[in-house]
This record gives structure tokens, C-alpha cells and sequence, in this order.
């Protein structure tokens, strides 16, 4: 378990167990609550799978009533809760606590209102990304945001870790595709934030929930934008003999004043498992491929795609195919998307991180990757999100290998802190959870996470949501409303280390 050790429950939580079940089973009756060691297995863990806990106890809610008597429960009674979607979190965001409910909100299953007129739907936080658009599809719409794991996770969860996926250049991460929602705090209140309308008067409390990590309110609604499906669409496949002549072509693309739908880059490890799994016509030759999609009126698309090709062919390109009809553009997508599980063909075991940076600096932070796979012995395919600079580095160990895992969690770790050095930040889209946890000081100064602590007291003043994730070090709310902003900030108090 990479050495993380989670708090076991005192006498007291054990001695109250047996009340805390039955107190959630009057609130959930039949299959409910979860309370079996064996039936409690699949939920130790979320996409994060090098972190294992065993949860204390599980609940199923159906309803947004049901989540608010849980939650006054919990908060009358001092329990902390662990709120979870499709458990696809690559940070550890859900990662269960030994002495906390851990609330399952995937029996919120339905999509409740499509308004063409307004150009929304609402949903509940259970409906998976991409059956927002597989319900919209017939009319013509969409829901842009699109993780690669967007057949399996949840909406609740893109709120709570602010997703984005290959469109997100273009059409925005999920917090600019999120109009409105009905959230519950831990005390038990339900609030609604925004709604059907662009913009809501007051302070942009809709923003500060999404990308929360689960450490403020639980969510039990959502309510999304809509896009017209664009009039065309095609996609470019376009290789290069080294990965910085495709870093730099991705950024004289955006200086030329283009935007495409998509733009996509993958290495030479990356393209080989990923056609190898999909045979998606990737050029196995290059070291670099970008896939850059260009939609609107067909006429701008063909003469961007001109454009794209000169800028590729000024950077050296020596292979580009563009997509001839709908189809062959999906299959250019399915190898990337299929990229994650693909790499786990190539590696019993592989540590997928999340950063930012500028785009400018990709081929400086490629650069630097691969003479850290050479320092620590371990390699790393990438795959990412080239428009926005968000990286996306596998880091291929072996578990069974001892030391290794230590090895890819420090690797790891020097990835994230270089992205900060050069101007980038600790997470694009997966959040920090307790796998960035303890590097959050590489970014932001007591000062700073002293003012953002602030923000959890105001609405979970008694630290039960999702306690222990974000945070490397922990005030109580009445000790954090006493900081002063001058830098003579006392020292959090260290909590449980996992």
C-alpha cells in the first residue's frame, strides 16, 4: 500500500458502530447500508488502487432528503463522511476512512429535465458523463466536457474534481459547463447555486463548489450546458521526430489564433500501446503524435486544417493524415482515449499523474521527464491534454518489485514540482486529494492554505467532509478564524497520516 497507513477507529467509534448502522439503516431502509467486510471490499479504493482502505461503513442514498438526514446525523454526532461517485478519482479523493461513512451517491441514476429551449439539461450527480450526450444525441447536442473515463464517471464526480477531457481547449472544463446545482452541507441544509440562466447575481459560489473536492457539500443535482453538435468536424493525425518539435508546433498552433476542438499528444510508447490496442492507423515511426480536431462551418475547418499543416510541416512533421469522414476522426480519438488501459497492457503496474503548465514549456518539461526516467530507472509514456498543457505522465513500475512503487511516487512528485517551477500548478483535472496532499507547500504558502481552510470552516466548520484529502496540515475552525495574515500563522497540527 505504498506505506500509507490509515488511522484504525478508536474504542469509542467501535463501541458506537452498531448505533451508527442502524441509525443510517432508519434513514435507508432494505440494502441500503453496507456494513459487510466483504461486500465493503470494492470500495476501498478509487482509481488511485496503491491506496487501500477499508471504509467503516458504507450508505447507498437515494434521495436528496435521504442525504441530508444522513448528513445531520453524522454532523449531530461527530462522524465524518466520505462522499464518493463512480470511484474512477485518480488522486485518492475517495479513498475511504477507517473511522467514517463512506456515502455512494451512484443510486442517483436519472437524467430529470432536457431543455432544448434553454439549451440545458439536469441530472442527477450518478448519471454518467457520456449518458448526458448519448441522451441528447437524437436532437442533435451535446455535453462537451469529456474525460477519457467518461463512459464510466459520474457527473457528481466531474463537479467535485472540476473535469475536463480532450474538448476541454475549446469548450472549457466542467466548472464553464455547469450552470447550476442542488447541494447538501454537512450540517444537513440543502442549497441550491445557480440554475438554468448564464450567471447568477452575488458571489460565484457555483465556482467555488465545483473543483471542491467533496470537502464542502454533497452534491445531489446538477444542471449542465448544452452545445449544438458543430456543422463538421476532422481530425488530424500529425508526427514528428521528437517530442519538443511537437511541444513547440502545439504552441505556434494557438499563437497562429487557432483553437482547435481538441489537441492531443502522445509519445512513442504512448502511440505503440495504444494502436497496438485499438489499431487506430497511428505511425508507429515518430516519436511524438498530435491529434488536433478543427470543427465549425466546414469551409473554416478545411482552410484551418491548411493552416494547421503548414505550422506542423514549419516544426518538422513527417507524417499527417487527416480524417476523410465521421468515423475515421472516432477512431483517431478511441486509440487516445484507450491510452490508459492500453499502457497497462505494456506494465504490470503504472501511476498516472495530473499537472499543468504553460504551453511553452513542453518541450523544456519533456526534456526534463525523460532524464528523470533515466535517473530513477522507470519508464514513463505521455499522454495529454497538449492545448492546455495539462500532462497526463504514466510512470510504468511493478509492485511486486520492492521499492519500486516508492520510486514512481517520488518520480512522480519531481514531475509535479518542476510543473510549479515553470509556472504550471499541481493538478489540471484530477485533483490533489491525498496523492498531492503533501506537496500543495510546493505552490502555496501558509498564508495561502490558511485562506482556503477558511473557505472549508465557512461551510463544514466542524471538518467531517471528507476530512484529511487537499490539506498537508489541519486547523480547527475556531483556530483558523484567529489567524492572522501577517505570516505569523501558528502551525497546523498534523492529522492522521495515511
Amino acid at each position: 500500500m505504498s506505506g500509507l497507513e490509515m488511522p484504525a477507529p478508536d474504542e469509542t467509534t467501535l463501541m458506537h458502530r452498531r448505533e451508527i448502522i442502524a441509525a443510517l439503516g432508519r434513514i435507508v431502509p432494505g440494502d441500503g447500508v453496507i456494513a459487510d467486510e466483504a461486500a465493503m471490499r470494492p470500495y476501498e479504493s478509487d482509481g488511485l488502487t496503491a491506496y487501500r482502505q477499508m471504509p467503516f461503513v458504507v450508505v447507498l442514498p437515494e434521495t436528496t432528503e435521504q442525504v441530508s438526514r444522513i448528513l445531520q446525523y453524522c454532523y449531530e454526532n461527530d462522524v465524518k463522511v466520505v462522499p464518493r461517485g463512480a470511484g474512477t478519482s485518480l488522486s485518492g479523493g475517495a479513498l475511504p476512512l477507517a473511522d467514517g461513512v463512506l456515502m455512494s451517491m451512484m443510486k442517483f441514476r436519472r437524467v430529470l429535465d432536457i431543455d432544448y429551449a434553454n439549451r440545458c439539461a439536469t441530472v442527477q450527480p450518478g448519471v454518467t458523463n457520456l449518458a448526458i450526450s448519448q441522451a441528447v444525441d437524437h436532437a442533435g447536442f451535446y455535453y462537451a466536457p469529456d474525460p477519457s473515463s467518461q463512459i464510466a464517471c459520474s457527473i457528481g464526480g466531474n463537479v467535485a474534481e472540476n473535469s475536463g477531457g480532450v474538448h476541454c481547449l475549446k469548450y472549457g472544463l466542467t466548472m464553464n459547463n455547469v450552470l447550476g446545482v442542488e447541494a447538501v452541507l454537512m450540517t444537513g441544509e440543502v442549497i441550491r447555486l445557480g440554475g438554468k440562466h448564464l450567471d447568477a447575481e452575488g458571489y460565484d459560489l457555483l465556482a467555488v463548489l465545483t473543483g471542491s473536492e467533496g470537502l464542502l457539500a454533497v452534491v445531489t443535482e446538477v444542471t449542465v450546458r448544452l452545445l449544438a453538435k458543430p456543422p463538421s468536424a476532422r481530425a488530424a493525425l500529425i508526427g514528428f521526430p521528437s517530442a519538443e518539435a511537437s511541444g513547440k508546433c502545439v504552441a505556434d498552433i494557438i499563437a497562429a489564433g487557432i483553437i482547435p476542438g481538441g489537441m492531443e499528444m502522445m509519445d512513442r510508447p504512448a502511440i505503440a500501446a495504444a494502436e497496438d490496442f485499438i489499431h487506430a492507423g497511428y505511425p508507429l515511426d515518430v516519436e511524438a503524435l498530435l491529434i488536433v480536431e478543427l470543427d465549425g462551418p466546414e469551409v473554416e475547418v478545411d482552410h484551418l486544417l491548411v493552416r494547421v499543416e503548414e505550422i506542423a510541416a514549419e516544426n518538422g512533421a513527417t507524417y499527417v493524415r487527416v480524417s476523410t469522414s465521421d468515423e475515421e476522426r472516432l477512431t483517431f480519438w478511441a486509440g487516445r482515449k484507450s491510452a490508459f488501459p492500453a499502457v497497462g497492457r505494456i506494465s504490470p503496474d503504472y501511476y498516472c499523474m495530473d499537472g499543468t503548465i504553460p504551453r511553452h514549456q513542453l518541450p523544456t518539461v519533456l526534456a526534463a521527464m525523460r532524464e528523470m526516467s533515466e535517473r530513477y530507472g522507470l519508464r514513463v509514456a505521455n499522454v495529454f491534454h497538449a492545448g492546455d498543457g495539462n500532462l497526463h505522465p504514466l510512470i510504468l513500475y511493478d509492485a511486486n518489485v520492492p521499492g519500486e512503487i516508492e520510486k514512481a511516487e517520488d518520480f512522480g512528485a519531481d514531475i509535479l514540482r518542476l510543473c510549479v517551477e515553470v509556472g504550471g500548478v499541481l493538478t489540471g483535472e484530477h485533483g490533489v486529494g491525498v496523492e498531492k496532499r503533501d506537496l500543495m507547500p510546493a505552490m502555496f504558502d501558509e498564508i495561502d492554505l490558511a485562506h482556503q481552510m477558511r473557505v472549508k470552516c465557512a461551510f463544514d466548520d466542524k471538518q467531517l467532509l471528507n476530512p484529511g484529502k487537499v490539506f498537508p496540515t489541519l486547523h480547527r475552525c475556531a483556530e483558523v478564524g484567529r489567524m492572522h495574515v501577517s505570516g505569523n500563522n501558528m502551525p497546523f497540527p498534523d492529522i492522521p497520516r495515511f
